[in-house]
């Protein structure tokens, strides 16, 4: 889904895909966009957000199955909108990623969060049940972070050597396997300590995203500890002095540190900040996705159609940031909406 960002003022590219297929660049124009029409550099927030406005006749059970990225993020949502709607129930299940897709084929969720674009042989399953393709919603925006624990003084790390820590294929031609920190450019005490591996299991779409981004789909060290959960890989980290795991940025606690990241040896080093994410400096910024089923030329149902315009508001977008993400600007929120 992302590619290198290049600055371009040509976005009518964007509006005339899918979201589902466009490159993470448009985005990166939205936002800067937004920053400069009103926000200040520093700030997330979009002065053009909208408030959210009650309506009559919302009422039901709401299901949730797919990314555990995103769980924290749903849980706040629901909490939000059930102030709106008392009435209302919500169920929130975050086993990962790629429990999302059958979910939504089989009818057991409403909604499917996914920390990654589903892939084609998940979209074939759902089209051949249903006749059309499931719909995404991008809901906020991750810059997957690469944490140590918060001891460890390393100040930058490439793509190239986060590959050859995690991968035993380097496919990015690293020289060497990081296996200790003192490969990684530390010396004293850190030299010979141990590089400790915290990684999310296959079932996680932060796995395939990192395996895909990082590792250019080669294959994981089997000494990778694989976590069930995003809190789980910060947790390791934090508990381990030669740890080095990723997860969302929106997992990051003070026993941490979300270390910067350079594109390629030799390039600038850069924190996983929105300012970073926005003009495509961070290498690891993505889509946050709500999937659907949405048949061609219907409406989507009241309760999921208003809870996405919930998360489209100001008050989800503000959920968004205190929750630990980046919000989106309101000019590819109203294109969303206009899909609805």
């Amino acid at each position: 889904m992302m590619r290198r960002f290049v600055l371009a003022h040509d976005t009518s590219r964007f509006f005339s895909k899918r979201i589902v297929s466009v490159s993470f660049l448009f985005l990166a124009i939205g936002i800067g966009s937004a920053i400069q029409s009103g926000a200040a550099s520093d700030s997330m927030v979009d002065p053009a957000w909208k408030s959210y406005s009650q309506v009559s006749g919302v009422s039901g059970n709401l299901n949730s199955i797919g990314s555990d990225t995103l769980n924290n993020l749903m849980t706040l949502w629901a909490e939000g909108f059930r102030k709106e709607y008392p009435n209302v129930k919500i169920q929130i299940e975050g086993k990962g990623s790629s429990t999302a897709p059958p979910a939504l084929i089989e009818g057991t969720a409403q909604v499917g969060p996914m920390s990654r674009q589903m892939k084609a042989k998940e979209m074939d399953k759902f089209e051949a049940k249903f006749g059309y393709k499931p719909t995404s919603f991008p809901v906020a925006v991750d810059a997957l972070a690469v944490y140590v624990n918060k001891d460890n003084p390393v100040k930058c790390l490439s793509m190239e050597e986060v590959d050859a820590a995690f991968s035993k294929t380097r496919r990015r031609g690293h020289s060497v396997n990081i296996d200790t920190w003192g490969k990684a450019g530390l010396d004293g005490n850190w030299k010979s300590t141990r590089v400790s591996l915290y990684g999310r299991n296959s079932a996680s779409g932060t796995y395939g995203f990192f395996k895909k981004k990082v590792l250019k789909k080669g294959d994981y060290k089997d000494e990778v500890k694989e976590q069930p959960g995003s809190a789980s890989v910060v947790q390791g980290v934090t508990e381990d002095r030669g740890g080095l795991g990723y997860s969302g940025i929106g997992y990051r606690t003070s026993g941490v540190r979300a270390i910067p990241l350079s594109a390629k040896s030799g390039a600038g080093c850069y924190d996983p900040t929105f300012a970073n994410a926005s003009v495509g400096k961070y290498p690891l910024a993505r889509f946050l996705y709500l999937y659907v089923n949405k048949a061609p030329g219907k409406p989507l149902p009241p309760l999921v159609s208003e809870f996405l315009k919930y998360v489209y508001s100001t008050a989800g977008q503000n959920i968004v940031i205190k929750d630990g993400y980046f919000p989106l600007p309101q000019t590819l929120i109203t294109k969303k909406l206009g899909e609805m």
